[in-house]
C-alpha cells in the first residue's frame, strides 16, 4: 500500500491506494478557516496536523491492514500557506497565513516600487504578489514581538504547510522541503535550483529558517513509528497543483490539467525548459525526479469553489456544493447575469489585488437559479481566460483540457467549459487526483511502479464536447471580459466629487 496525505485548504484528507493504484480506504477531517480581517485568512497550524493524523489513521482502520504493510507515504498539500515554529517546543509563534490572503499587498507594491518585481520574475518565474510566501513570513516576522531577533538567533523554523508536515511526522528530525513548495515563494532560483541569497536578503528573510530544499521523488525522512504503529518512509512531496497534474499523468511536454478545488488551477508540462510567459502566466516547478526538474506553466484562478460555498453559506441561495446543478438548470441561461467572484482580487492573466466581486445584468426577473448558474460560468469564464494565455505563451491551441477536483461532478459546469473552450473537457476516473498525484511519485520513488505503469492510471471516464456555435462562444466570452475590466481596481476606487 501506498498511503498519501492531502493536507487541503478546507480539510485534511488521507487515502490508501493499492499496487494498482486503486483506492482502498480514506479518511478525512474538515479544518477551520478564519478571517480576523478583511482580506486575511489564516489557519490553526495544530488543527491542520491533528486533522492529516487524525485522517490517515482513519484510513489505516478502516483498510483493516497493519501500518507495516505500508510501503511509503506521499505528502501533497496546499501551496503558499506559510508558517513559522518553536525550533525545540513546535509552538506555532503565529497562525497561518492561508493562499487565499491579502494582508501584504501595500508590501508587494512596496517591492515593486523598488523596481524588485523584474529581478524576482527572472529567478523565480513569479510576479510579485501577496499570494506567495515570502511576505507572509516576513509579515509575521515584523509582526510578532521578538520573532525576528529569535529567528536571527537560530530559534525558529518557518515553512509551507509541507515543511510543517514533514518536521511533524518525523518528530523534528527534517526540516525539508521539495522543489515545487520552494517554486511558490517567491525565494527559490528556478534556474540555480537553490534558495536565492540576494532575494533572501531583500525581503528581509533569514537563511537559517528556512528549510532544506529536496526533489520532489526522493527521501523526506521516516514518519515516527508512534504515528502509526510502524515506521514508514515519506518518497514524496508535492505541491498539490503539482500533484494534480502528475495524477493525470501528465508527462509529456504539452500535457495540461485544470483542478476545480477553492481555487481553480491550470498547469501544463513544458518538460525541462523553463517556459517563460509573455501573458501573466507563472512559470513554475512541476517536479523534481533524479537531478533533473521539470517546469510547467500554471495560472491561478484564485476563487473557484469558494463562490459556490458563497452561494451556499453568504447567500443560502443553495443548499451545498452538490444542489448547485440543479438549481441551474432551473433556469435556460443566466439571462444576461454575469458574476465576477473577485472576492480576493484576479490572478492570471490580470493580476490585479484591488479586483473586488461583482455582480452585472440584473434585472427585475433575476432569480436564485440565474445567479446560481452565473456563477458556475464564471468558474468556466475564468478558466478560458488562463487557457488563452496559455496557447499564445505555447504557440500552440488546446487540443484538449483533463479535469479534476469536486466541481467536476455537475456536468452543467463541465459542458459549459467544453462550450466556451471550444474544446473537449475530459473528467478522469478520480476525480480527486492530487492524492493520486502523490502516490504515484511515492510508488515510483520507492520502486513499487515503473513509469509506464503509471500511464494506465486515471483513465477517462467522461468526454464533455463542445455544444456551443462560435459566434455565441465568442460573444458570451466578450461580455464576461466587459464584465471582468469593470471590475478591476474596485479597492482603489475613489469616489466622484
Amino acid at each position: 500500500m501506498i498511503l498519501s496525505l492531502d493536507q487541503g485548504t478546507t480539510s485534511s484528507r488521507a487515502i490508501l491506494f493499492n499496487l494498482e493504484a486503486g483506492m482502498v480506504a480514506q479518511g478525512q477531517h474538515e479544518i477551520k478557516q478564519f478571517f480576523p480581517r478583511p482580506g486575511w485568512v489564516e489557519h490553526d497550524p495544530e488543527q491542520i496536523w491533528e486533522s492529516q493524523l487524525a485522517a490517515a489513521r482513519d484510513a489505516i482502520q478502516a483498510s483493516g491492514i497493519a501500518a507495516e504493510d505500508i510501503t511509503a507515504i506521499g505528502i501533497t498539500n496546499q501551496r503558499e500557506t506559510a508558517l513559522i515554529w518553536d525550533r525545540t517546543t513546535g509552538e506555532p509563534i503565529y497562525p497561518a497565513i492561508v493562499w487565499q490572503d491579502r494582508r501584504t499587498a501595500q508590501q508587494c507594491e512596496e517591492i515593486k516600487r523598488q523596481g524588485l518585481d523584474r529581478e524576482i520574475a527572472d529567478k523565480t518565474g513569479l510576479v510579485v504578489d501577496a499570494y506567495f510566501s515570502a511576505t507572509k513570513l516576513a509579515w509575521i516576522l515584523d509582526h510578532v514581538q521578538g520573532a525576528r531577533e529569535r529567528a536571527e538567533r537560530g530559534e525558529l523554523l518557518a515553512g509551507t504547510i509541507d515543511s510543517w508536515l514533514i518536521w511533524k511526522l518525523t518528530g523534528g528530525a527534517v526540516h525539508a522541503t521539495d522543489v515545487t513548495n520552494a517554486s511558490r515563494t517567491m525565494l527559490f532560483n528556478l534556474h540555480e535550483r537553490r534558495w536565492d541569497d540576494q532575494l533572501i536578503q531583500k525581503l528581509r528573510i533569514p537563511r537559517s529558517i528556512l528549510p532544506e530544499i529536496r526533489m520532489s521523488g526522493g527521501e523526506f525522512g521516516i514518519a515516527d513509528a508512534g504515528w502509526f504503529g510502524a515506521a514508514i518512509p515519506i518518497c514524496s512531496v508535492l505541491g498539490d497543483q503539482q500533484a494534480a497534474l502528475f495524477g493525470h499523468t501528465c508527462l509529456e511536454a504539452g500535457s495540461a490539467k485544470n483542478t476545480y478545488g477553492t481555487g481553480c488551477f491550470i498547469l501544463m508540462n513544458t518538460g525541462t525548459e523553463a517556459v517563460v510567459s509573455n501573458h501573466g502566466l507563472l512559470t513554475t516547478v512541476a517536479w523534481g525526479m533524479g537531478d533533473e526538474l521539470y517546469y510547467a506553466l500554471e495560472g491561478s484562478v484564485f476563487v473557484a469553489g469558494a463562490a459556490v460555498q458563497w452561494l451556499h453559506e453568504g447567500l443560502g441561495l443553495i443548499e451545498g456544493p452538490a444542489d448547485s446543478e440543479q438549481r441551474a438548470a432551473e433556469v435556460e441561461d443566466s439571462e444576461g447575469v454575469v458574476v465576477v467572484p473577485a472576492f480576493t482580487g484576479l490572478g492570471a492573466p490580470y493580476w490585479d489585488m484591488y479586483a473586488r466581486g461583482a455582480v452585472f445584468g440584473l434585472t427585475r426577473g433575476t432569480t436564485a437559479g440565474h445567479l446560481v448558474r452565473a456563477t458556475l460560468e464564471a468558474l468556466a469564464f475564468q478558466s478560458r481566460d488562463v487557457i488563452g494565455a496559455m496557447e499564445k505563451d505555447a504557440g500552440m491551441p488546446l487540443t484538449g483540457l483533463r479535469v479534476d477536483g469536486g466541481a467536476v461532478r455537475n456536468n452543467l459546469l463541465m459542458q459549459f467549459q467544453a462550450d466556451i473552450l471550444g474544446s473537449t473537457v475530459t473528467r478522469t476516473t478520480y476525480a480527486e487526483t492530487t492524492a493520486l498525484g502523490a502516490a504515484l511519485l511515492a510508488g515510483l520513488t520507492s520502486g513499487v511502479w515503473s513509469r509506464e505503469q503509471l500511464e494506465s492510471f486515471n483513465k477517462a471516464e467522461r468526454d464533455f464536447v463542445p455544444r456551443m456555435d462560435g459566434e455565441e462562444r465568442e460573444r458570451r466570452y466578450s461580455i464576461w471580459q466587459d464584465a471582468v475590466e469593470r471590475s478591476m481596481g474596485w479597492e482603489k476606487h475613489e469616489p466622484r466629487n
